[in-house]
């Protein structure tokens, strides 16, 4: 790493923004090429950083890098769900039924996470995200003969929601494999899952600044659970690359891409969960 960007070299705020800057460019990508809204991966880096450059316990850490990567994909689904808009993968039903669930379910993880042991909460997010990467390498994004209606709808946005915001991931690992299983074409599956990131995030990004905002132990420059510095230079890049991850993905098979990454999120959340005992 270059001197100027090392961490003695610069004030703890600083040093996290210019790191996210880059993070930021690669959660672009992720967001619209794979509709997975990049929280996979800023969680266990911003919790990393937290605690690696700021000194905040992991267990600490785990509920703002949640609540931090949850806030970034306000701007970044916005973006990514713009670009699906344009190449027509946003479905009218699908995005209002899951919509209504997934406020309820982003409402709900939120306030779970917010009250939940810092220690079980990292075991949770790690054994979750392990679940998800081991669906993204074994499911199977088939059809089957069943269709959807409202009620599936609001019962997946719900379901959806609560999980998202408890992870700090935008739904798309979740709700495209069971938006496909009810016969919905994968492009618009991934179009409405990034618009649906966008839902999850608004409604759980309010609910972590509303029960942090009184909490004293909290960063500089946080504002309540968000760390702001992390946040904007997550952003900053972040919706930029995500209209090109959206067209990467329309003419590319990311399916090859999407089991390595998993494989890759495996490693990490096991590591997470080796921590836990440490």
């Amino acid at each position: 790493m270059p001197e100027f960007l090392s961490a003695g070299s610069l004030a703890p705020e600083w040093f996290i923004f210019f790191i996210c800057l880059a993070l930021g460019a690669v959660i672009g990508v992720l967001a619209g090429m794979l509709g997975i809204g990049g929280g996979l991966v800023a969680v266990p880096v911003l919790t990393y950083l937290l605690s690696d450059v700021l000194g905040i316990s992991p267990f600490s850490a785990i509920t703002i890098a949640i609540a931090t990567s949850l806030s970034t994909i306000i701007l970044t689904g916005l973006s990514s769900s713009r670009a699906h808009f344009k190449l027509g993968n946003l479905q009218r039903d699908i995005i209002l039924f899951c919509g209504v669930g997934i406020a309820l379910g982003a409402t709900l993880g939120a306030q779970t996470a917010s009250v939940l042991d810092g220690r079980l909460l990292k075991g949770i997010f790690a054994g979750l995200v392990i679940l998800v990467a081991l669906q993204m390498i074994f499911g199977k994004k088939k059809a089957t003969e069943f269709t959807y209606n409202a009620f599936i709808l609001v019962v997946a946005g719900l379901i959806t929601g609560f999980i998202s915001a408890l992870m700090g991931i935008g739904g798309g690992a979740i709700l495209v494999p069971l938006l496909v299983l009810f016969n919905v074409d994968i492009r618009k599956a991934i179009g409405c899952a990034a618009f649906s990131g966008l839902v999850i995030a608004l409604f759980g990004t309010a609910n972590y600044v509303y029960t942090g905002w009184s909490l004293p132990d909290l960063p500089a420059y946080s504002l309540g659970y968000v760390y702001l510095p992390a946040a904007i230079g997550i952003v900053a890049t972040s919706v930029f690359t995500a209209p090109y991850g959206a067209k990467f993905g329309q003419n590319l098979d990311t399916a090859k891409l999407k089991k390595v990454f998993a494989v890759l999120l495996v490693i990490v959340s096991i590591r997470m969960l080796i921590g836990l005992s440490e």
